[in-house]
């Protein structure tokens, strides 16, 4: 996998969470938080934490944010500094903002304005968003405890016109097939023989460390 440069901006328990993951699926992180105890807590856990009230469009460009692949907004309880951040960033060019929202309202704005995509903290996980951001191919990511994990990945191109017995996941991997998803069907516990198509996705159970591996290898 390409390491990649994430910012997070606004250091709750989201942000945070968001920051730390990223850092940990080795990709370089630029944490962000106007509160100086925010910033402290997380500096050991990223690749660069600074503390700078990101609403002020100086304070942006001064942090050099050319080359970064995406913004992670966490920033949800106030509103107006969420939609001005949002707003900064995509006119700077950032090509992916994925921000924090507490309500569908706040959604909307967030979106009407240019956010890539928004979660909200009561329904996504931190962790789970972080993963999903990082593997282009795992479409899906739901976290069953501390060490399993069940996953939604897509076909990767070298299995196409392949069984499933012939890619053999489960072997290789550790990883075990519970259904496949083929536009508006399922098929659950699908045969050894099952050919894989282009545009399938695969529904798996397995160990997280054996998700993280796999998802490392799609494109």
């Amino acid at each position: 996998m390409v390491k990649k440069q994430y910012l997070v901006i606004g250091l709750g328990r989201f942000g945070k969470s968001m920051a730390r993951t990223l850092y940990e699926l080795g990709n370089d992180v630029l944490a962000v938080d106007s509160n100086d105890e925010n910033v402290q807590s997380i500096s050991n856990y990223v690749t660069q934490a600074v503390q700078t009230d990101a609403t002020e469009e100086e304070n942006l460009n001064a942090l050099g944010l050319d080359n970064f692949d995406a913004a992670i907004i966490g920033i949800g309880d106030d509103i107006q500094s969420s939609v001005v951040v949002t707003l900064l960033l995509k006119e700077m060019g950032i090509k992916y903002v994925l921000a924090k929202a507490n309500t569908e309202l706040h959604a909307k704005i967030l979106y009407k304005i240019g956010a890539d995509k928004v979660v909200f903290p009561e329904k996504d996980t931190a962790i789970r968003v972080a993963h999903n951001l990082v593997s282009n191919g795992i479409l899906d990511f739901i976290q069953l405890s501390s060490e399993y994990t069940a996953a939604e990945i897509l076909c990767m191109k070298q299995w196409i016109g392949k069984t499933l017995s012939q890619i053999d996941i489960r072997t290789i991997y550790g990883i075990n097939i519970i259904a496949i998803k083929r536009k508006n069907d399922v098929n659950v516990s699908p045969t050894p023989d099952f050919k894989l198509l282009e545009g399938d996705i695969i529904v798996a159970i397995g160990k997280q460390s054996q998700i993280e591996k796999l998802g490392k290898k799609i494109k």
